[in-house]
């Protein structure tokens, strides 16, 4: 059995990161459905190919939320709580061998790390864009974005209000993440805090603050 892992929210500021790990005897099937890296892909498109991905191979994700990411921060990196995320998945599967989007820069130290935390031997395969080179992490790349798509929807519904795609770059983002702190005085709920993002928007609403004093 072969299988490829990736991930979807690893640089937002707002929301989870979801990993996700896609399984099959071989990736024929995957090929059949024309699946892509899933920032190729529209919305509607990697919700449409999510379930056709399950249907034909076994599908285990991880999420892992904002709060957790936080105080993982505080002793290890982004990295490493990446990896320790593809080993969990990769453990579940105990495939013969495994094809991962690595997060480092050097992949091969990706790879080390993700063996280190498992108890069986497997070729393991780290490669920058594998999402868009091998078909069985292309899957997973789509699994992961279309479940982190949902759950950014379930958030918002929980707000009331529209937060955008939770990056940083995204204005709607911002500007909620804006709104609510000016308030409530926090920050909202699965908003990582440790981000830079959140950082300078909490510092630039005590300068506006301060100026107000003025």
């Amino acid at each position: 059995m072969i299988c490829g892992v990736d991930e979807a929210g690893r640089g937002p500021v707002l929301g989870p990161l979801v990993i996700a790990a896609v399984a099959a005897v071989d990736d024929r099937a995957l090929r059949e459905l024309h699946v892509k890296d899933s920032k190729q892909l529209t919305k509607k498109k990697r919700a449409e190919l999510a379930p056709l991905i399950s249907a034909c191979a076994r599908v285990e994700t991880l999420v892992i939320s904002a709060a957790e990411i936080d105080a993982y921060r505080l002793n290890g990196s982004l990295n490493d709580l990446e990896a320790a995320g593809f080993a969990t998945l990769i453990q579940r599967l105990q495939p013969a061998q495994a094809y991962v989007d690595a997060a480092d820069v050097k992949a091969e130290r990706f790879a080390e790390v993700i063996r280190q935390q498992l108890d069986f031997k497997l070729d393991l395969v780290a490669a920058h864009k594998a999402d868009a080179t091998f078909p069985i992490v292309s899957a997973a790349s789509v699994v992961a974005k279309n479940l982190r798509d949902e759950l950014i929807e379930a958030i918002a519904a929980e707000f009331g209000e529209p937060i955008g795609s939770g990056y940083p770059g995204d204005a709607v983002t911002r500007n909620f993440i804006e709104r609510w702190l000016r308030r409530h005085g926090t920050f909202p709920p699965h908003t990582r805090t440790s981000w830079k993002t959140a950082q300078e928007i909490a510092s630039q609403i005590k300068i506006t603050k301060l100026t107000d004093w003025e």
